[in-house]
């Protein structure tokens, strides 16, 4: 059997695996818990009542957190002509067209958010099998397909969360760094879990989140009260 390591034997000794916690509870043990030597991400994982084939059921959303993502968001936008300078002037950290899509289809991918003007649907379409599955591609249903540039950059820049439910009916995602105050991790959580109920589908019957857990990168997952999550 392999040796457990100091840090382990110290997180065992402050979490149950098997008990349910509040949210804040959650929060305040993942902070407690001895860490590596980096700012962890606070992930957050829900399961779902629904049947992600079935295309009345698909779950997708955003929300612009109210304490941020803790992080520097890169972000790209495809543009043309005046557009393509209204996403300069607003900060945007590379804008193109053709060019962008050429350097995407070599194999670049140093950013964190994708964003583009309806006119560049057409060709933007072409990177769909590249950033479809990293959660990159722009949609109208998040936003980032818009004439409105300095509006969306604004967002992605300030903390706007992108998500969507998984094959199997889950949604992961990363809403601050073990860092933040406790408060604000709590705020962010329940901005987000109020989205994804905005964002159930008319189709879902029943208990909508049916599991939900919150962890950091490298530690433990702790089961939340699902009394306390639903809506």
């Amino acid at each position: 059997m392999a040796k457990r390591s100091k840090r382990f034997n110290q997180i065992l000794e402050k979490v149950d695996t098997n008990k349910v916690y509040s949210i804040r509870e959650a929060v305040e043990i993942l902070k407690d818990i001895p860490r590596p030597n980096f700012d962890e991400t606070v992930e957050v994982s829900c399961k779902l009542n629904v049947d992600p084939k079935k295309s009345d059921q698909m779950v997708r959303g955003s929300v612009v957190l109210p304490h941020g993502l803790g992080k520097k968001i890169k972000v790209l936008v495809f543009a043309k002509g005046e557009k393509e300078k209204e996403a300069q002037a607003a900060g945007a950290d590379y804008v193109g067209n053709e060019d962008l899509i050429a350097k995407i289809q070599s194999g670049w991918l140093d950013f964190d958010v994708a964003i583009a003007t309806p006119d560049m649907m057409r060709e933007v379409g072409k990177l769909g099998k590249i950033l479809g599955p990293r959660g990159l591609m722009p949609s109208p249903k998040v936003g980032t397909v818009t004439d409105n540039i300095e509006k969306a950059i604004k967002e992605a820049k300030s903390g706007k969360l992108d998500f969507k439910v998984d094959r199997t009916g889950v949604v992961n995602v990363g809403i601050g760094k073990i860092s933040f105050p406790v408060d604000h991790l709590v705020e962010n959580i329940n901005a987000f879990i109020d989205a994804l109920y905005r964002a159930k589908p008319v189709s879902a019957k029943g208990q909508y989140i049916k599991k939900m857990a919150i962890s950091t990168t490298m530690g433990p997952g702790l089961k939340i009260d699902l009394k306390e999550v639903t809506r």
